[in-house]
C-alpha cells in the first residue's frame, strides 16, 4: 500500500510518500502556500492512501483538501485514546494536538524503551512516553525563533537576534549572543528537566524532531537521537494499521 502523509504545521506543510518500507519522496512548502500542494499531489499515485494531520487551522485544512485530487482516499488524523500501541494519558485525549500524537505514535515505532519525544518547531513540545507505551503527559513552550521574536516585539531596547550564529555561549558578552544563548538555554533546560523523569530507566533516550532540532542537538547533555520524520512516521503507522 502506498501512503502519503501530510503534516500541516503553523509554518510549514511537510509531506512524504511512503511505498513499502521506506520514504520514496519527501518535501515541504510554506503553510501560507497550501494551495501549491496541488502541483505536488498531481504526481502522487492515484490509489495512495492520504493521511492529513493539521494543526494550522480550518482555512489551511480546506486549502489542502482543495489541492488534493478529486476522489482521493483521505483520512484526517486526530488524537484518540489509543493508537498503534500508544495509550493517551491526557485527561481529555481528544484535546491533545494531532501533531504531538502523531510524533508519539512515530516514536513508539522506533523505540520500545521509555523516551522523551521533543518536537522543536514554532512551538517546542516535550512529551514523556513510557516503556509500556503510555503517554504520561508533557509541556509546550515557545520555540527558539518565537522566543527571539517575542523579545524584539515586546521590549523597547532588545533587537531581533537575526543573522547571528545560533551558538550557545557560556557567558555572552554582547546583546545578540545573550539573546541567542538565553533562548537556547530555555529550550535545552526544559528538555533536560523533563528527561530527568525517565533518566534512570533502561535504554531511555530523547527523540528530537522538527525544524529547530539541529540547533538543539549538539548541546543536549542527555542521550539523544535525531528523528527527522517522526510525525510523518506516526502518520504512516496509523495508515498502515487500518
Amino acid at each position: 500500500m502506498t501512503v502519503v502523509a501530510i503534516d500541516a504545521g503553523n509554518t510549514r506543510i511537510k509531506w512524504g510518500l511512503r511505498d513499502g518500507a521506506g520514504w520514496a519522496a519527501r518535501g515541504a512548502l510554506a503553510t501560507a502556500d497550501a494551495g501549491a500542494l496541488a502541483a505536488v499531489a498531481a504526481r502522487w499515485p492515484h490509489d495512495a492512501r492520504i493521511v492529513l494531520c493539521n494543526v494550522a487551522g480550518e482555512p489551511v485544512r480546506e486549502a489542502i483538501m482543495r489541492a488534493l485530487p478529486a476522489g482521493a482516499d483521505v483520512r484526517l488524523f486526530a488524537a484518540s485514546a489509543e493508537c498503534c500501541g500508544v495509550r493517551n494519558g491526557y485527561a481529555q485525549p481528544a484535546q491533545l494536538g494531532a501533531d504531538r500524537w502523531a510524533a508519539l505514535v512515530g516514536a513508539r515505532g522506533r523505540c520500545a524503551d521509555a523516551c522523551l519525544v521533543v518536537c522543536a518547531g514554532t512551538a517546542t513540545t516535550i512529551d514523556l512516553l513510557a516503556a509500556d507505551g503510555t503517554f504520561r503527559g508533557g509541556v509546550i513552550l515557545p520555540g527558539f525563533d518565537l522566543m527571539r521574536s517575542s523579545l524584539a516585539r515586546n521590549t523597547a531596547q532588545l533587537p531581533l537576534a537575526e543573522g547571528v550564529e545560533c551558538t550557545l555561549r557560556p557567558a555572552p558578552t554582547n546583546t545578540l549572543d545573550a539573546i541567542v544563548s538565553g533562548c537556547l538555554h530555555a529550550q535545552l533546560g526544559a528538555i533536560e528537566r523533563m528527561f530527568a523523569a525517565i533518566a534512570g530507566e533502561p535504554g531511555a533516550r530523547c527523540l528530537l524532531t522538527g525544524g529547530a532540532a539541529l540547533r538543539l542537538l549538539n548541546d543536549l547533555n542527555i542521550p539523544v537521537e535525531l528523528a527527522e520524520n517522526l510525525v510523518l512516521d506516526g502518520l504512516a503507522r496509523f495508515a498502515a494499521a487500518g
